[in-house]
């Protein structure tokens, strides 16, 4: 018999009260309360999918409530916040100590909520036999000292490395040159930005020497309720802490690697709040850090910062013939 091993992981979630959805209008001049009225909000581009998500439930929810987002990238993001474009923005860092004080000083209310854990995955063309790369190796592809397969995986006849981000504001830039090069900018004429992530798989799919760098929530087969299963167009790649990759000791972005520490590029998914009246920016952001946009969140594939999570190792015999 063929012995399968899987491994589930649980979320158990602690309800807790949330703001009804029939408070009264307010009476600062604002319109919108918590849980009704209309709002823009920004996003990084990266987390469409999990944010479409949590904004359907939400406003079905929250039937008075209409909250509309605006993907950009996480610099535009952050800039829009900050000139008072718009109330909250959703992206993969907290506010920095220049930015936080910079709002406080204009008597505002700056909050950084986290709300998930995201992978940030290597994708590459499903041609590519080469899909075990180490961290080092990242480092030295983005930072323009290997350029070509053949630099770190001898004997590959790929040519070319070229790499591909979803923009070139994006949190997906800033994570690599802040978390994995230490604050040294990219430096690669091979490297370039498309404008959405699913430009970057498109890119992919038809590049045989192509790596594609993007947030893991873009890739999950929505049919598979386990999120083991990706993305067919094209291959996660599986990444080591090691000097050499191989199979058995290089991790893909699933959930219990994110969670094992594993899988060594993670980032934290922020809303950024500057809403002092604790309107509908304030009402959405909750909301997702509540049960129910936890849960939305796990069941998409990422990690929720809220709840407690159990892995179980599960082995499953065939059966018999």
């Amino acid at each position: 018999m063929k012995q399968i091993s899987y491994i589930l992981v649980g979320l158990a979630l602690t309800a807790y009260l949330f703001a009804s959805c029939s408070q009264q209008k307010r009476k600062d001049g604002r319109t919108d309360t918590n849980s009704s009225g209309v709002i823009s909000f920004a996003s990084d581009e990266s987390f469409s999918p999990i944010i479409e998500e949590l904004k359907a439930v939400f406003e079905m929810q929250c039937p008075d409530a209409k909250v509309n987002p605006i993907y950009t990238g996480e610099v535009d993001g952050v800039n829009m916040l900050l000139q008072n474009k718009v109330m909250l923005t959703i992206t993969a860092r907290k506010f920095t100590q220049k930015e936080f004080d910079y709002l406080k000083g204009t008597d505002q209310l700056p909050e950084a909520i986290p709300l998930a854990y995201d992978g940030m995955a290597l994708i590459c063309n499903n041609k590519n036999l080469d899909s075990c790369i180490t961290v080092n190796d990242v480092k030295r592809i983005l930072s323009g000292e290997a350029k070509t397969w053949n630099d770190v995986n001898k004997g590959s006849k790929l040519g070319e490395i070229w790499v591909c981000f979803d923009n070139k504001k994006s949190s997906a830039v800033s994570f690599c040159v802040d978390s994995i090069l230490g604050g040294k900018t990219i430096d690669s004429p091979n490297i370039f930005a498309a404008k959405t992530s699913k430009e970057v798989i498109d890119y992919v799919e038809r590049t045989p020497n192509a790596i594609g760098i993007i947030g893991s929530n873009w890739l999950n087969d929505k049919r598979d309720s386990t999120n083991t299963t990706w993305n067919k167009k094209i291959t996660v790649m599986s990444v080591s802490k090691l000097e050499k990759a191989t199979p058995l000791n290089s991790w893909k972005p699933y959930q219990a690697w994110l969670l094992n520490g594993r899988y060594p590029f993670v980032r934290t998914i922020y809303a950024l709040l500057n809403d002092p009246k604790r309107g509908l920016p304030w009402g959405f952001a909750h909301f997702i850090e509540q049960p129910k946009g936890q849960l939305i969140i796990f069941k998409a594939g990422l990690l929720p910062t809220r709840g407690e999570i159990s892995i179980r190792d599960v082995n499953v015999n065939n059966k018999p013939r």
